[in-house]
């Protein structure tokens, strides 16, 4: 029987891997296409770009599992099946489920792995990878002058060329920029206007070894400047005020430095993405649940006593309600005719009362909608943490069955059913997630929908599997359809003999 299980673990870990690294792959394809915009607009080094990739790689990994489980077990069967080495082991009296047992074992194996790593390992990944993005979407992109059209990216500056020439390669001078034209304007004090420009006939523009500085280095050109008396105030859009003095400086060879602390990454403190129901770990989840539903409760039941203040005649102590009991009657009028306050006014205080409760009413149901649908929010992610390794199991359940019926190994029809199941699976997941966190669905339904659906599928495919069921041979469907076709042939001859 060793030699059996090792038979049927070799035909498993090949595919495994495959496919484990394909899914990966084609997740992280899907990253960079959604992201490219991002990434090519900013100058990312290697490393941090394969920090990024390494980051997101570890995410896929839960979802790459059930489809890897699902497609080489099916493989595995299918294989077995297609060159009758299932049917050699039934000879010998090794029942199917006997032969699945070592696999049978590697499924709760990872199972077990998946718990840990979405437990562990995922919500760090979640937390390295979404910060280093965000910061990568938030970093400026790299300089790009382009010809005719004023460059604004940097502070303080606004820069334009007529022309622009690549420098050749390995040249250190950097590109050759003809017709320059830069204003210099102050970070604060915008009120008082562009009061310095920079006149070129050309020029170079390249960044220093440590790519902290970008150097103008200008040729032949005027640096006009406008100096003023402090004690006078200008207005942005006005005329040049008197007491103005004008300044020009003449200039064959002249560096202009610009810093370039704007640019590049900069990292984002992590702990400001770790209220995020991902960044979380099951027991990290569990408190903050259990805080959150704590803090809905003690909000639903102070709005009764905050909205005391909306009545005026509701919430009477109960010591005055027990002296005296009031009554409709002759009194009210007498009340009315002395404050002597007209109809129309009683009817408008009364609608204004009534608007102030509604809309009191409204902003709290609202309130205590989203605070119920964050306890919902964390509650499915406490879920998903078994939901994603029990998945595992279930697809192997649905890929050893289906492989030991179909009888067909290779990348064809097992590829298209297990892709078929995973969407399925997925399909089932979302539709869960999003019935859940409307409250449409209770929770933990919402979270073991695909599981719920799938499983019993599972067993009735393991159940078919064990005795040997034709349900995907074409022979079983048309020898069926014939013999309905004979029926149906024999039941109009009766009818029309009996005519």
């Amino acid at each position: 029987m060793k030699k059996i299980d090792k038979l049927v673990l070799g035909s498993f870990w090949g595919p495994f891997f495959l496919t484990l690294g394909v899914v990966i792959f084609i997740f992280l394809m899907r990253l960079l296409m959604f992201y490219i915009d991002e990434f090519v607009s900013k100058d990312l080094d290697l490393a941090t770009f394969g920090r990024l990739l390494f980051y997101f790689s570890l995410l896929t990994i839960p979802t790459a599992l059930p489809l890897a489980v699902l497609l080489s077990s099916l493989m595995t069967f299918g294989n077995l099946g297609e060159f009758f080495e299932l049917t050699a082991l039934k000879s010998a009296g090794i029942s199917l489920t006997r032969a699945m047992r070592p696999l049978l074992i590697v499924a709760v194996g990872i199972s077990a792995f998946s718990f840990w790593f979405n437990n562990s390992v995922a919500p760090w990944a979640n937390l390295k990878g979404y910060s280093l993005l965000y910061d990568i979407k938030t970093a400026k992109a790299t300089l790009n002058l382009k010809e005719g059209i004023f460059y604004n990216d940097l502070p303080g500056y606004s820069i334009k060329v007529d022309r622009k020439l690549k420098a050749e390669k390995g040249s250190t001078t950097g590109d050759l920029l003809k017709g320059l034209v830069i204003y210099k304007h102050p970070t604060s004090g915008l009120e008082s206007g562009n009061r310095e420009i920079i006149l070129a006939d050309s020029g170079r523009m390249y960044t220093d070894k440590d790519r902290t500085y970008l150097v103008f280095q200008l040729f032949n050109g005027n640096d006009y400047q406008e100096y003023s008396d402090n004690s006078i105030s200008y207005a942005s859009s006005g005329p040049t005020p008197q007491g103005a003095q004008f300044m020009r400086n003449g200039f064959k060879d002249y560096k202009l430095v610009i810093s370039l602390e704007s640019f590049g990454i900069k990292r984002t403190d992590e702990n400001q993405f770790e209220y995020h129901e991902y960044m979380k770990d099951l027991k990290q989840l569990s408190a903050l649940t259990d805080s959150l539903r704590k803090d809905y409760t003690n909000t639903s039941l102070s709005v009764a006593g905050n909205s005391r203040q909306y009545y005026n005649y509701q919430f009477k102590s109960d010591v005055i309600l027990k002296q005296k009991v009031l009554k409709d009657g002759k009194w009210v009028d007498s009340l009315l005719a002395a404050y002597k306050i007209p109809q129309h006014e009683l009817a408008q205080i009364a609608l204004n009362q009534a608007q102030n409760i509604l809309s009191y009413s409204t902003s709290n149901v609202t309130y205590l909608t989203e605070k119920e649908k964050n306890v919902w929010r964390y509650q499915l992610e406490s879920h998903h943490k078994f939901t994603q390794a029990i998945s595992v199991f279930v697809m192997f359940l649905i890929g050893a069955s289906m492989g030991a019926i179909i009888k067909k190994g290779g990348f064809g029809l097992p590829v298209l059913i297990a892709i078929v199941f995973f969407i399925f699976l997925y399909i089932l997941t979302i539709a869960g997630d999003k019935y859940a966190k409307d409250g449409l669905l209770w929770v933990p339904i919402g979270a073991w929908l695909a599981n719920i659906v799938l499983f019993p599928f599972g067993l009735l495919l393991m159940q078919r599997a064990r005795h040997d069921s034709r349900l995907f041979d074409k022979d079983v469907y048309i020898i069926a359809w014939e013999r309905l076709k004979k029926r149906f042939d024999k039941r109009n001859t009766l009818v029309r003999s009996e005519e």
